[in-house]
Protein backbone atom coordinates (compact mmCIF):
# COMPACT_ATOMS: atom_id res chain seq x y z
CA UNK A 1 0.00 0.00 0.00
CA UNK A 2 1.50 3.32 -1.07
CA UNK A 3 1.84 5.53 2.01
CA UNK A 4 2.80 8.80 0.37
CA UNK A 5 5.67 9.37 2.80
CA UNK A 6 8.58 9.54 0.35
CA UNK A 7 10.75 12.62 0.99
CA UNK A 8 8.63 13.71 3.94
CA UNK A 9 10.75 15.36 6.62
CA UNK A 10 10.25 13.67 9.98
CA UNK A 11 11.50 14.36 13.50
CA UNK A 12 11.20 11.54 16.06
CA UNK A 13 12.07 12.49 19.63
CA UNK A 14 13.76 9.81 21.75
CA UNK A 15 14.15 8.03 18.43
CA UNK A 16 17.51 6.30 18.82
CA UNK A 17 16.11 3.28 20.69
CA UNK A 18 12.90 1.51 21.64
CA UNK A 19 9.58 2.59 20.15
CA UNK A 20 11.10 5.72 18.64
CA UNK A 21 13.75 3.73 16.79
CA UNK A 22 11.12 1.37 15.37
CA UNK A 23 9.09 4.36 14.18
CA UNK A 24 12.12 6.05 12.63
CA UNK A 25 13.11 2.89 10.78
CA UNK A 26 9.61 2.48 9.35
CA UNK A 27 9.55 6.07 8.08
CA UNK A 28 13.00 5.66 6.55
CA UNK A 29 11.88 2.46 4.82
CA UNK A 30 9.09 4.49 3.19
CA UNK A 31 11.63 6.95 1.80
CA UNK A 32 11.16 9.71 4.38
CA UNK A 33 14.00 11.95 5.54
CA UNK A 34 14.30 11.20 9.25
CA UNK A 35 16.06 12.94 12.11
CA UNK A 36 15.99 11.42 15.60
CA UNK A 37 17.04 13.05 18.83
CA UNK A 38 17.96 11.37 22.09
CA UNK A 39 19.74 11.98 25.39
CA UNK A 40 21.48 8.58 25.37
CA UNK A 41 24.93 8.84 23.71
CA UNK A 42 25.21 5.07 23.22
CA UNK A 43 21.82 4.91 21.51
CA UNK A 44 22.75 7.84 19.25
CA UNK A 45 26.02 6.13 18.37
CA UNK A 46 24.08 3.06 17.20
CA UNK A 47 22.19 5.03 14.54
CA UNK A 48 23.73 4.39 11.11
CA UNK A 49 23.21 7.32 8.70
CA UNK A 50 23.30 4.86 5.79
CA UNK A 51 19.92 3.59 7.06
CA UNK A 52 18.36 6.91 6.08
CA UNK A 53 18.20 8.10 9.69
CA UNK A 54 20.24 11.00 11.04
CA UNK A 55 20.76 11.54 14.76
CA UNK A 56 21.20 14.55 17.01
CA UNK A 57 21.60 14.98 20.74
CA UNK A 58 18.65 16.73 22.34
CA UNK A 59 16.90 16.96 25.73
CA UNK A 60 13.25 17.79 25.08
CA UNK A 61 12.66 18.70 28.72
CA UNK A 62 14.78 21.83 28.23
CA UNK A 63 13.44 24.70 26.12
CA UNK A 64 16.92 25.84 25.06
CA UNK A 65 17.87 22.32 23.96
CA UNK A 66 14.68 22.07 21.89
CA UNK A 67 15.47 25.40 20.18
CA UNK A 68 18.92 24.05 19.29
CA UNK A 69 17.36 20.80 18.07
CA UNK A 70 15.12 22.66 15.65
CA UNK A 71 18.13 24.52 14.28
CA UNK A 72 19.37 21.02 13.37
CA UNK A 73 15.98 20.25 11.82
CA UNK A 74 16.31 23.31 9.58
CA UNK A 75 19.92 22.57 8.67
CA UNK A 76 19.65 18.82 8.12
CA UNK A 77 16.09 18.38 6.89
CA UNK A 78 15.39 21.80 5.40
CA UNK A 79 12.04 22.07 7.16
CA UNK A 80 9.51 19.71 8.70
CA UNK A 81 6.39 17.81 7.65
CA UNK A 82 5.88 15.40 10.56
CA UNK A 83 6.61 15.55 14.29
CA UNK A 84 6.53 12.39 16.40
CA UNK A 85 6.57 13.47 20.06
CA UNK A 86 7.77 10.12 21.38
CA UNK A 87 10.01 11.15 24.30
CA UNK A 88 8.76 10.07 27.70
CA UNK A 89 9.76 8.80 31.11
CA UNK A 90 8.00 6.35 33.41
CA UNK A 91 8.32 8.28 36.65
CA UNK A 92 8.21 6.63 40.08
CA UNK A 93 5.97 3.85 41.34
CA UNK A 94 4.88 5.31 44.69
CA UNK A 95 1.83 6.40 46.59
CA UNK A 96 1.03 10.10 46.13
CA UNK A 97 2.25 11.05 49.60
CA UNK A 98 5.64 9.49 48.90
CA UNK A 99 6.33 11.26 45.58
CA UNK A 100 8.98 13.96 45.87
CA UNK A 101 8.91 17.37 44.18
CA UNK A 102 11.83 16.29 42.02
CA UNK A 103 10.13 13.07 40.87
CA UNK A 104 6.90 14.91 40.03
CA UNK A 105 8.69 17.66 38.13
CA UNK A 106 11.03 15.28 36.27
CA UNK A 107 8.11 13.19 35.03
CA UNK A 108 6.24 16.24 33.78
CA UNK A 109 9.29 17.90 32.25
CA UNK A 110 9.85 15.09 29.75
CA UNK A 111 6.31 13.85 29.11
CA UNK A 112 4.40 17.14 29.15
CA UNK A 113 6.86 20.01 28.75
CA UNK A 114 8.79 18.15 26.06
CA UNK A 115 5.67 17.58 23.96
CA UNK A 116 4.74 21.25 24.29
CA UNK A 117 8.22 22.63 23.50
CA UNK A 118 8.59 20.45 20.41
CA UNK A 119 5.07 21.16 19.12
CA UNK A 120 5.59 24.89 19.60
CA UNK A 121 8.75 24.80 17.48
CA UNK A 122 7.39 22.34 14.91
CA UNK A 123 4.07 24.04 14.14
CA UNK A 124 5.40 27.06 12.18
CA UNK A 125 7.58 24.74 10.11
CA UNK A 126 4.76 22.29 9.33
CA UNK A 127 2.47 25.19 8.43
CA UNK A 128 5.17 26.50 6.07
CA UNK A 129 5.27 23.05 4.43
CA UNK A 130 1.57 23.32 3.60
CA UNK A 131 0.43 20.81 6.20
CA UNK A 132 1.47 17.57 7.82
CA UNK A 133 1.08 15.58 11.00
CA UNK A 134 1.80 15.64 14.71
CA UNK A 135 1.64 12.46 16.78
CA UNK A 136 1.97 12.69 20.56
CA UNK A 137 2.83 9.67 22.67
CA UNK A 138 0.41 9.28 25.57
CA UNK A 139 -0.51 5.97 27.21
CA UNK A 140 -3.44 3.96 28.47
CA UNK A 141 -2.43 5.75 31.67
CA UNK A 142 -3.68 8.87 29.90
CA UNK A 143 -7.30 7.86 30.37
CA UNK A 144 -7.22 5.08 32.98
CA UNK A 145 -6.01 5.54 36.56
CA UNK A 146 -3.04 3.45 37.67
CA UNK A 147 -2.38 3.24 41.40
CA UNK A 148 1.12 4.38 42.47
CA UNK A 149 1.69 6.13 39.12
CA UNK A 150 0.24 9.60 39.80
CA UNK A 151 2.98 11.69 38.06
CA UNK A 152 2.90 9.51 34.95
CA UNK A 153 -0.89 9.36 34.73
CA UNK A 154 -1.28 13.09 35.25
CA UNK A 155 1.33 13.88 32.60
CA UNK A 156 -0.15 11.48 30.07
CA UNK A 157 -3.68 12.83 30.70
CA UNK A 158 -2.14 16.23 29.95
CA UNK A 159 -0.69 15.01 26.66
CA UNK A 160 -4.19 14.01 25.54
CA UNK A 161 -5.50 17.46 26.47
CA UNK A 162 -2.69 19.11 24.51
CA UNK A 163 -3.46 16.85 21.56
CA UNK A 164 -7.13 17.85 21.55
CA UNK A 165 -6.31 21.56 21.53
CA UNK A 166 -3.64 21.22 18.86
CA UNK A 167 -6.00 19.27 16.61
CA UNK A 168 -8.59 22.04 16.91
CA UNK A 169 -6.10 24.81 16.23
CA UNK A 170 -4.18 23.10 13.42
CA UNK A 171 -6.94 21.38 11.46
CA UNK A 172 -7.58 24.50 9.34
CA UNK A 173 -3.89 24.43 8.37
CA UNK A 174 -4.09 20.87 6.97
CA UNK A 175 -2.32 19.41 10.00
CA UNK A 176 -3.78 16.36 11.73
CA UNK A 177 -2.88 15.74 15.37
CA UNK A 178 -3.42 12.51 17.28
CA UNK A 179 -2.28 10.78 20.46
CA UNK A 180 -1.11 7.19 20.59
CA UNK A 181 -1.91 5.39 23.86
CA UNK A 182 0.11 2.19 24.17
CA UNK A 183 -0.57 -0.39 26.83
CA UNK A 184 2.18 -2.68 28.08
CA UNK A 185 4.90 -2.60 25.41
CA UNK A 186 7.40 -5.45 25.39
CA UNK A 187 10.99 -4.46 26.13
CA UNK A 188 13.42 -3.44 28.88
CA UNK A 189 11.46 -0.33 29.86
CA UNK A 190 8.42 -2.41 30.79
CA UNK A 191 10.61 -4.74 32.82
CA UNK A 192 11.92 -1.73 34.75
CA UNK A 193 8.38 -0.50 35.43
CA UNK A 194 7.32 -3.95 36.63
CA UNK A 195 10.38 -4.14 38.88
CA UNK A 196 9.50 -0.74 40.39
CA UNK A 197 5.95 -1.96 41.02
CA UNK A 198 7.25 -5.17 42.60
CA UNK A 199 9.60 -3.25 44.89
CA UNK A 200 6.86 -0.80 45.85
CA UNK A 201 4.37 -3.56 46.69
CA UNK A 202 6.84 -5.96 48.26
CA UNK A 203 6.19 -8.82 45.82
CA UNK A 204 8.20 -10.56 43.09
CA UNK A 205 8.40 -9.30 39.52
CA UNK A 206 7.02 -12.67 38.41
CA UNK A 207 3.87 -11.99 40.42
CA UNK A 208 3.51 -8.54 38.87
CA UNK A 209 3.97 -10.03 35.40
CA UNK A 210 1.30 -12.66 36.03
CA UNK A 211 -1.13 -10.06 37.37
CA UNK A 212 -0.53 -7.72 34.43
CA UNK A 213 -1.36 -10.27 31.76
CA UNK A 214 -4.76 -10.84 33.36
CA UNK A 215 -5.60 -7.16 32.79
CA UNK A 216 -5.52 -7.47 28.97
CA UNK A 217 -8.26 -9.31 27.13
CA UNK A 218 -5.79 -10.40 24.42
CA UNK A 219 -3.38 -11.72 27.08
CA UNK A 220 -0.22 -10.46 25.40
CA UNK A 221 2.09 -7.47 25.24
CA UNK A 222 2.16 -4.82 22.53
CA UNK A 223 5.06 -4.81 20.06
CA UNK A 224 6.95 -1.71 18.98
CA UNK A 225 6.10 -2.51 15.37
CA UNK A 226 2.36 -2.43 16.10
CA UNK A 227 2.75 1.09 17.45
CA UNK A 228 4.92 2.14 14.52
CA UNK A 229 2.35 0.82 12.04
CA UNK A 230 -0.41 2.97 13.53
CA UNK A 231 1.79 6.06 13.57
CA UNK A 232 2.73 5.60 9.93
CA UNK A 233 -0.90 5.17 8.96
CA UNK A 234 -1.94 8.38 10.72
CA UNK A 235 0.78 10.33 8.90
CA UNK A 236 0.17 8.71 5.52
CA UNK A 237 -2.21 9.78 2.78
CA UNK A 238 -4.62 7.10 4.06
CA UNK A 239 -4.88 8.41 7.62
CA UNK A 240 -4.56 12.17 7.27
CA UNK A 241 -8.31 12.77 7.78
CA UNK A 242 -8.06 11.24 11.26
CA UNK A 243 -7.46 13.98 13.84
CA UNK A 244 -8.10 14.76 17.48
CA UNK A 245 -8.11 11.08 18.45
CA UNK A 246 -6.49 9.25 21.35
CA UNK A 247 -5.94 5.73 20.05
CA UNK A 248 -5.32 2.85 22.45
CA UNK A 249 -2.96 0.13 21.26
CA UNK A 250 -3.19 -2.19 24.21
CA UNK A 251 -4.98 -5.46 23.47
CA UNK A 252 -7.94 -4.00 25.43
CA UNK A 253 -7.04 -3.10 28.97
CA UNK A 254 -9.88 -4.40 31.13
CA UNK A 255 -8.75 -2.98 34.47
CA UNK A 256 -5.84 -1.19 36.06
CA UNK A 257 -6.04 -2.65 39.57
CA UNK A 258 -4.60 -6.05 40.38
Amino acid sequence: MEMGLSNKRVLVTAGAAGIGRAVAERFAAEGAKVLVCDVDPAALESVDPSSGINAASGDVSQSKSVAELFEQVDRRLGGLDILINNAGTSGPSKLVEDVSDEEWRATFSVNMDGAFYCARSAIPRIKAAGGGSVVNMSSTAGFLPYSRRSPYCAAKYGVIGLTDVLAMELGPHNINVNAICPGAVEGPRLERVWQMAANSMGVSIEEIREREFKLFSMRRLVSKQEIASMILYLCSTHGRIISGQSIAIDGQTLATEY
